[in-house]
């Protein structure tokens, strides 16, 4: 059966607080099994007889809009999916150990070429950006408080929904859902 990793923008943050218990409910009620939660910030593991992202993603929004009452974007991968994520190294090794973050912009579908160009246009002294099919990768070498990249706002450079995690919650999340049935996922 698929296992899925739902990453959710707006839970635990902007005063959306949500009790992880009431999360796993609200996924256990779409019918879905061997529902988890991976710290309080939106990240649930599911698994799922259906095959279809983009459907799931559908009715996963729509489900927490009714239930929680603000909306949620939601943002599916497969646990192979995560693995090539946490894997994947999108800037020299050097330049990631050195800094201060490294974030992955999960989207919904990959950025034209027309926005991708327009975001690495924000690559500066403090941060760079990598665009890699539905992901986005950015370096902040200082605190991203203080970043332009930040104050500009990815939604608003982009015109595209996404959310961002730490490449470390990433890399935890492959570590502790290894891909199962890889033979079946591509």
């Amino acid at each position: 059966m698929p296992r899925f990793i739902a990453f959710l923008r707006a839970i635990n943050v902007g005063g959306h607080n949500v009790k992880m218990e009431m999360l796993r409910a609200l996924f256990v009620e779409l019918g879905f099994t061997n529902v988890e939660t991976f710290i309080a910030s939106g990240n649930v593991i599911f698994e799922t007889t259906a095959r279809n992202a983009k459907t799931l993603e559908e009715k996963i929004a729509k489900h927490l809009h009714t239930a929680l009452g603000y909306e949620v974007a939601t943002f599916l991968r497969t646990d192979a999916e995560v693995q090539a994520v946490a894997n994947y190294e999108p800037f020299p090794a050097e330049e990631m150990n050195a800094a201060m973050a490294l974030n992955v912009g999960f989207l919904a579908e990959p950025l034209s070429r027309e926005l991708a160009d327009k975001l690495l246009t924000y690559r500066n002294a403090m941060d760079d950006l990598h665009v890699q099919g539905r992901e986005v990768y950015w370096l902040c070498r200082m605190k991203q408080t203080e970043s332009p990249v930040a104050k500009a706002g990815f939604e608003k450079i982009t015109k595209t929904k996404a959310t961002f995690r730490g490449v470390n919650t990433v890399r935890k999340l492959a570590a502790k859902y290894p891909t199962t049935n890889k033979e079946k996922r591509q």
